[in-house]
């Protein structure tokens, strides 16, 4: 009896294991032929891999995609997550609303249709948020790429403290940003660079556990000086890649 219930007990976590193994589901993405090109130059830079296994995310999770952008790791992301878990998108949705979203097999990703109103400024470097709510809760895990930066420090306690809102206990948050010297004043060269002690005070204000980091993105030749647009940095710049959890 006892070697029965071990085989029962094994059978289940091979059967929890593979629901919740995302290699082949990444790579699948990554080798999708209707990826762009430009998509995939940057794979070798990013690691989408390395960063999601550091994040922690399980293909059955309900995951919070903000800021997509052009939709890099949304493509990701939806071919990850369709079968068993769940892919929200918001805020600055407007590029892959018209385009990756259109496009056939990312029809179960859900668009938040959130109350925010993003703006920058006349003479501002950074954007600017107002109030708003995702309208969700519960979820598993967020997660946002190289898009703190674009905000001031009231903007980014507004959007942080809706994605601990957001999250269920136990809920992570993962971000990954361009690394700017620590307490080294605004300047237009470090303009979309952000100071990870700094993210780290933010996230801890909002209520959030910092639980670790990992130098997947250190890049040792990256000084820190340029802007990131720079052709002697674009595509090398160190990144600071760091995981939250709502206690």
């Amino acid at each position: 009896m006892r070697i029965i219930l071990s085989f029962i007990v094994l059978a289940l976590l091979n059967v929890a294991h593979a629901a919740n193994e995302i290699d082949a589901k990444v790579e699948a993405a990554l080798a999708t032929e209707a990826r762009p090109q430009m998509d995939r130059d940057r794979d070798r830079n990013r690691r989408p891999l390395d960063t999601l296994h550091f994040f922690g995310m399980k293909d059955d999770m309900r995951v919070l995609e903000l800021i997509p952008g052009g939709g890099w790791y949304t493509r990701v992301l939806a071919s990850v997550l369709a079968e068993n878990g769940k892919l929200y998108v918001a805020l600055g949705t407007g590029r892959i609303s018209e385009g990756v979203l259109t496009e056939p097999g990312f029809e179960q990703v859900e668009l938040l249709e959130t109350t925010d109103n993003l703006h920058r400024p006349e003479g501002s470097r950074t954007y600017v948020m107002e109030d708003f709510e995702f309208g969700v809760s519960g979820l598993d895990m967020a997660v946002t790429f190289r898009n703190l930066h674009n905000f001031d420090a009231e903007s980014r306690a507004r959007m942080n403290g809706q994605v601990f809102k957001a999250l269920k206990r136990g809920g992570l948050y993962g971000v990954v940003d361009h690394t700017a010297r620590h307490m080294q004043g605004p300047n237009h060269e470090n303009r979309r660079r952000l100071d990870p002690v700094l993210v780290i005070k933010e996230m801890l204000d909002q209520g959030f556990e910092f639980v670790d980091f990992t130098d997947l993105h250190y890049r040792a030749d990256d000084e820190l000086v340029y802007e990131v647009g720079r052709r002697s940095v674009s595509g090398n710049t160190d990144r600071f890649t760091l995981l939250f959890r709502k206690p």
